[in-house]
């Protein structure tokens, strides 16, 4: 009797003692996860408004990079009114007028292979939101979602 009795208990301690291996195995994947956002500072990564450098003055962000050889995407994007600025940063660099709530930006191409490479892009047009962490430092605040057209934009940032 008494075997069984400690081999009860044995069992309650490995029973335990995975229990807690695996919270602690799911707390160490969120922690994984949250730290695979990246950072942007732009003072590093420079972005240009037509020829000014731009100087990001707002607590968040919604980044579209995007590709203006898509059918009228430059159109599409001056067209959207969303509670959050925009920065809008094209494949192919090319300038374009700002709007009240987009900023059009652009880079040299070592600068946005960086940004692609940094940011693990593989398809465009592809969202993601930053958040002010101090001066020029923003954080990654979302996952990166693709987007199967523009015109979709809004309807993706109401859900979220």
């Amino acid at each position: 009797m008494a075997k069984g009795h400690s081999l009860f208990s044995l069992s309650t301690l490995l029973a335990s003692f995975f229990g807690a291996a695996m919270i602690a195995a799911a707390f160490a994947y969120f922690n994984y996860k949250f730290s695979e956002y990246k950072f942007i500072d732009f003072r590093e990564w420079i972005f240009y408004e037509k020829k000014d450098i731009f100087t990001p003055d707002q607590q968040r962000y919604i980044v579209v990079f995007y590709s203006s050889k898509e059918h009228k995407a430059q159109e599409r994007l001056s067209t959207l009114d969303l509670n959050i600025p925009i920065l809008a940063i094209d494949y192919y660099n090319e300038s374009y007028e700002n709007t009240q709530n987009i900023t059009f930006l652009r880079s040299g191409t070592r600068n946005s292979l960086s940004f692609i490479q940094r940011f693990n892009i593989y398809e465009v047009p592809s969202i993601f939101f930053i958040k002010k962490v101090k001066d020029s430092l923003y954080k990654q605040d979302s996952m990166i979602r693709k987007l199967d057209n523009l015109d979709e934009l809004s309807k993706q940032i109401e859900s979220l």
